[in-house]
């Protein structure tokens, strides 16, 4: 049987701590931080993790809005979506993550574009 890529992330611990690293990167990033500015970052850390281990095989614990509701009327621009998908890259590769398993990752977020950008 082949391990689900919530599994192969680390499980929860594992991506709890991508998605702290990758929400720290959002608030450096000069394309998106502002967006950013004045958020609650331990709530954002927290949702993205549950959508992470939700999107990714493990339990489905995200209770948050869906990707449309969740961007609409943010005018998110291609730049921004990129620059995000950097972001996520770099937080993977930042705690280990193998290129397989980045590749995926990246094939799901790109997966959003339409939910996310331009919205």
């Amino acid at each position: 049987m082949t391990a689900t890529l919530y599994d192969r992330l680390g499980g929860t611990a594992g991506i709890r701590q991508i998605a702290d690293v990758l929400v720290d990167n959002h608030s450096k990033n000069p394309v998106v931080s502002a967006r950013f500015a004045g958020s609650d970052m331990k709530n954002l850390k927290q949702m993205a993790g549950d959508f992470f281990i939700s999107g990714s095989g493990g339990p489905e614990i995200y209770s948050g809005k869906d990707m449309i509701a969740a961007h609409r009327h943010m005018n998110i621009s291609g730049d921004e979506f990129v620059a995000v998908l950097d972001d996520a890259m770099n937080a993977l590769r930042a705690n280990g993550v193998e290129q397989r398993e980045q590749e995926e990752v990246l094939y799901i977020l790109y997966s959003l574009k339409d939910q996310v950008a331009g919205i």
